[in-house]
């Protein structure tokens, strides 16, 4: 009975030590959120490769906590606004920060 007691605080604390490790601060994601936004960068990654004039496989985009950021190269100064565009049109993006050169 005593050891039974022992395994059930053991996996209590383990649990809340769980749930405080979910929590969000200013620089870090809960876990909602980085599913949230991982989900958000695959789509921007879509709308790029989807786009006849963008290279998918020289734009970079990370997203954290609804904020996209493009990097990378592309071709032409007139890509740049496209793929901003795109970023911008994808369902929970909250801004698009724009650290694109031209190659």
């Amino acid at each position: 009975m005593k050891a039974r007691n022992i395994y059930a605080v053991f996996f209590l604390s383990l649990f809340s030590l769980i749930l405080i490790g979910c929590g969000a601060t200013t620089t870090s994601e809960s876990t909602g959120e980085y599913i949230d936004d991982t989900v958000i960068t695959t789509k921007v990654k879509a709308a790029i490769f989807n786009h006849e004039l963008l290279k998918v496989n020289e734009i970079s985009v990370e997203t954290f906590k609804g904020e996209v950021q493009l990097s990378g190269f592309v071709s032409s100064a007139s890509h740049m606004p496209i793929a901003v565009r795109l970023a911008r049109d994808v369902t929970g993006v909250t801004s698009v920060k724009n650290d694109m050169q031209i190659k």
